[in-house]
């Protein structure tokens, strides 16, 4: 029998304001198109590594900004069209400041943008997954939770 396994990943949603920091990307799901679609800086869970320390790891290398975690928005599970699971552990956050302007490969920027603006992007099909919107929702009826809600017996000292 195989066994199941989901794919670890962390994001951060970055606020500012009313704006939220997305990185724009090509599609890996889609190599052959055209367009780019939008996210909140995301990516996998490393070996030895907090899902803290991933969240700030993933953010800088994706959008150039480190930040500050305020909350943890909660576990977010969704199965992409190629059907893998990804179990995504979703912080909130507020931004310190842009300290790179190099990005990830495939991601082609990294920018502010408006609830509006997210909308029209996600009505023109460009969210990389519904997760995007539904993270933004979240946030804005204010369900973050405390970081105290992870217990991390490998790394007791990372909090924020």
């Amino acid at each position: 029998m195989t066994r199941f396994l989901p794919h670890v990943t962390v994001a951060a949603v970055v606020m500012d304001g009313d704006r939220f920091l997305l990185v724009e990307e090509r599609d890996r799901l889609n190599p052959v198109a055209t367009a780019t679609v939008f996210n909140q800086p995301a990516g996998h869970l490393e070996a030895g590594e907090s899902l803290i320390e991933a969240a700030h790891r993933e953010t800088l290398e994706e959008s150039g900004w480190e930040m500050t975690l305020e909350g943890y928005l909660g576990l977010y599970i969704n199965t992409a069209p190629n059907g893998v699971v990804y179990h995504s552990h979703t912080f909130l956050a507020r931004p310190t400041g842009r300290v790179s302007e190099t990005l990830d490969e495939g991601i082609t920027g990294a920018d502010w943008y408006d609830t509006a603006q997210i909308r029209a992007l996600e009505q023109a099909g460009r969210l990389r997954s519904p997760l995007v919107a539904q993270r933004i929702q979240d946030t804005l009826a204010g369900h973050a939770y405390p970081l105290t809600l992870i217990r991390d017996l490998d790394h007791p000292d990372t909090t924020s």
